[in-house]
């Protein structure tokens, strides 16, 4: 792989850093860049922004409305996206249940569903997770019993990430219990406005309403909202798990963080008065961090190149979700570190933007605290780790 970028890839970086300074509101880049709390509307601002420009789905064919940029291009725009403070689009449709729709659905399910996920009008959900069926996820247990044209769902999902915001849900299902669990299992596509759904709140260790408990009681779903064949849905959310893997690896997010550590360690002092960026320890802590978030873009770069050959990831996936959330929790707990006490107090009212309160602290350690708590979750989400180890060591190393 050539590492250096062509004459034309680094004239598409400057026509998207122009786009994106030109673009995105300074109020929502402020309130990524300092840490502070994002509404749906911010979300879906920039979601409608990039719609407009016909940047919204890097990762889609172009005959669904994608952009037709190659791996590079797409890893490019990632990074200044993410370097400029531009929100994170919600992988949820774009990136998990739009590639399913593409592969397996029908045509009337591609006409529907993909216009609307493409120009945000519907915002997704994932329903997965349940108490006891996470990294086992075969072993779940929501039913959906077909009676004439129509599903009924009884059961419940959890770790609903803002399923609070979502117009519809991806959910598998049990279809039947008489086959091996991985067989018996359908996937099926639920307006969350269907009676008989209920959405509970499940607030972290930061204060925030981020994840949910979704209820389903006798809730009707049209047999049309099925994707591909009864009881084949383990083959479908395998698929889709392979995207929401290479999206965890977060290397744009991650490289904007990392850049925030070296501002933060250059204004901090440690205890002989000196920058703690001169602190030969803590500088190699940085150091080691860079040089694997280095080797996490490269392979990175090398996964979205074999999958845009391939239409979907290969196990290869699993190496990116590894090292991405563990390279997260180590930024988030070397920002801890450079804060030294400062990072100790959590104020949820700092949170807002405009607060113009007492601060325990300097500003900038304001949400540092709510992100270390929230980044323990990203070895478990999206398949554990443990999990991903087992798949590498099974499908790539032959194990």
């Amino acid at each position: 792989m050539d590492l250096n970028f062509t004459p034309d890839e680094q004239r598409f970086r400057a026509d998207v850093r122009a786009f994106i300074d030109a673009n995105l509101p300074t109020a929502i880049r402020d309130k990524v860049l300092n840490g502070k709390r994002l509404s749906k509307d911010d979300f879906l601002t920039w979601h409608k922004i990039l719609y407009r420009q016909g940047w919204v789905a890097a990762n889609w064919p172009v005959e669904f409305g994608g952009t037709g940029w190659t791996a590079v291009q797409q890893h490019i725009f990632s990074e200044e996206a993410a370097d400029a403070g531009a929100p994170g689009l919600m992988p949820f449709g774009l990136v998990m249940v739009a590639p399913v729709i593409m592969a397996f659905g029908n045509r009337a399910q591609q006409e529907y569903f993909l216009p609307r996920i493409l120009s945000g009008e519907d915002w997704w959900c994932q329903g997965y997770s349940e108490p006891g069926s996470g990294s086992d996820l075969a072993s779940l247990k929501t039913r959906a019993e077909r009676v004439g044209d129509k599903y009924i769902v009884n059961g419940q999902k959890t770790w609903t990430t803002l399923g609070q915001y979502a117009d519809w849900i991806f959910c598998l299902v049990r279809t039947s219990v008489d086959a091996r669990k991985q067989e018996g299992i359908s996937f099926l596509l639920i307006d969350m406005k269907t009676p008989g759904i209920q959405v509970r709140p499940i607030i972290m260790l930061d204060g925030e309403h981020e994840v949910n408990e979704v209820w389903f009681d006798n809730v009707e779903v049209p047999v049309q909202n099925l994707v591909g064949e009864e009881n084949k849905g383990w083959t479908y959310a395998k698929f889709l798990l392979g995207h929401e893997r290479t999206g965890i690896a977060e290397v744009g997010r991650s490289k904007r963080r990392l850049k925030r550590l070296k501002d933060i360690a250059a204004r901090q002092c440690g205890t002989d008065g000196r920058p703690l960026i001169e602190d030969l320890r803590f500088r190699d802590r940085i150091a080691q961090v860079e040089i694997e978030l280095m080797a996490l873009e490269i392979t990175n770069l090398r996964v979205i190149a074999a999958e845009m050959e391939k239409k979907a990831p290969g196990p290869e996936a699993s190496l990116l979700k590894i090292r991405g959330s563990e390279i997260q929790q180590t930024l988030s707990e070397l920002l801890m570190l450079a804060l030294g006490s400062d990072a100790l107090p959590y104020q949820e009212a700092a949170l807002d933007a405009g607060y113009d309160g007492p601060l325990a602290g300097p500003d900038y350690a304001a949400p540092l605290a709510g992100q270390y708590f929230n980044t323990r979750k990203t070895t478990i989400y999206g398949g554990s780790n443990e999990i991903q180890k087992n798949i590498i060591s099974k499908m790539i190393l032959g194990f």
